[in-house]
């Protein structure tokens, strides 16, 4: 409460007497639409690519006898097409070391998805002056940016989106 000129004046949505907020909005800071709300059994093996849930995480040991399946987070957004992250490749070094850099980002998704099977490059999408890469996590866009940073230079910047679960990479190099 405040007191101002001689008078109690209450915040907006605060209950009498009480100095508490009665009608808060409680919000989730990250919307992913694809995070799994209720634990899954354990174990539970994707049909799809064989990541195992086991212990409360994701991983790529072997599916036991009689375990549960459900498709993972990753198989889900890679079935609907919606990524959660998205690497955008320009420039005239790019049409020249196409290769390279085409490989640096798929060894960089090879080393997250051996730790963390959900993290996957989702496609590879050439339009001409640009190549797009979509993934279905919001980590695995960074570590291919910074590391085309670190090894080719360029412009490197990133726009992760506040309350969705999504990032946007771009990386540019002309010469």
């Amino acid at each position: 409460m405040e007191i101002m000129s001689g008078t109690v004046a209450m915040k907006r949505g605060e209950l009498p007497g009480t100095g508490r907020r009665g009608n808060r909005l409680i919000r989730e800071r990250v919307h992913d639409p694809y995070k799994t709300r209720l634990k899954l059994p354990d174990p539970t093996v994707c049909p799809r690519c064989g990541a195992v849930f086991h212990k409360g995480r994701w991983t790529w040991e072997a599916a036991p006898g009689g375990a549960n399946e459900e498709l993972c987070q990753a198989c889900r957004r890679v079935n609907d097409a919606y990524p959660a992250g998205v690497v955008t490749l320009r420039g005239a070094f790019l049409k020249k070391h196409r290769v390279e850099i085409l490989n640096l980002a798929r060894n960089q998704e090879k080393m997250e998805k051996s730790v963390r099977p959900l993290n996957r490059i989702m496609a590879i999408e050439d339009k001409g002056e640009e190549i797009e890469i979509t993934t279905t996590d919001i980590h695995l866009p960074r570590r291919i940016g910074q590391a085309l940073h670190n090894a080719y230079e360029g412009e490197f910047d990133f726009h992760y989106d506040e309350e969705g679960y999504f990032i946007r990479v771009n990386w540019t190099r002309e010469t």
